[in-house]
């Protein structure tokens, strides 16, 4: 089993993100990367590299929210709520385990889907440009990005803003509701000039994140699709708790934090 060790928890509580690697199950991520290519456009073939560039034309362009291509990004949902992929990300045991050792075991709501499979087509011959960071919009307490293939650097990784979750959690009137205080945009445009830090890697890793951290999907500039399942994991509680305003101690409700607080070991 994986697990998360002391100092694991003491990184995410400082940073707002971790990542740990080698963790998804092989023979899941393939039968992932198998499916994502039966969703895709007629003329873009896994076996052929130089149909993976981007972006879409206006023809491979789909509105439909369930496999939305647009530009350079693909985010094929339609097989989120498959057991097995439920299985390759949010329910599996290392995944699920290192979940509850922060969240508290006992504590998450049973997952019905992930979100999809989420990607970036590599951008070909373009000038490299600046990024700058959000916070998601809806209430959740606690990201997992898992990697189902190799995201080389500069390949369109989970980009974070480490320990801006310490200033965007008080920019909300509510703990885990969509609304921003004034702030909010002030601090973003601040944190945002500010560099971001990309978590490439290999199939099988998987980057957690608090839900209040500033974030972005990096630009792909290597020549592979950057391919990743993300799931957003929530507390039985939260729609109690929701729309309580933030807390002097942002982490009154993460139990495995409070631990670490408490002196456990």
């Amino acid at each position: 089993m994986v697990e998360l060790t002391r100092k694991d928890i003491e990184f995410f509580k400082t940073e707002g993100y971790l990542v740990k690697r080698n963790v998804l199950d092989p023979e899941l991520m393939e039968r992932a990367r198998a499916k994502l290519w039966e969703g895709a456009p007629e003329g873009r073939k896994r076996e052929d590299p130089e149909t993976w560039i981007g972006p879409f034309t206006s023809e491979e362009e789909n509105v439909d929210k369930n496999n939305n291509r647009r530009g350079f990004r693909w985010n094929f949902r339609e097989p989120g709520g498959e057991k097995w992929m439920v299985q390759l990300l949010a329910t599996d045991p290392n995944v699920w385990g290192m979940a509850e050792q922060l969240l508290g075991e006992g504590n998450l709501v049973q997952p019905e889907r992930v979100r999809g499979i989420y990607c970036t087509l590599p951008y070909g011959d373009v000038p490299k440009k600046s990024i700058g960071c959000h916070v998601d919009a809806h209430p959740f307490h606690l990201g997992a990005v898992g990697y189902i293939d190799d995201v080389p650097p500069e390949g369109g990784g989970f980009t974070v803003w480490p320990g801006s979750h310490q200033v965007f959690y008080y920019d909300y009137h509510s703990q885990y509701k969509n609304e921003p205080t004034p702030q909010y945009d002030v601090d973003r445009e601040r944190i945002s000039r500010g560099p971001g830090i990309e978590c490439y890697g290999n199939a099988g890793d998987v980057v957690f994140w608090h839900h209040r951290i500033g974030h972005a999907a990096g630009h792909n500039y290597s020549q592979q699709i950057r391919q990743a399942v993300l799931y957003d994991f929530r507390k039985t509680e939260l729609e109690r708790t929701q729309e309580e305003p933030p807390n002097e101690d942002m982490w009154r409700d993460w139990p495995g934090i409070k631990a670490l607080e408490n002196g456990a070991s």
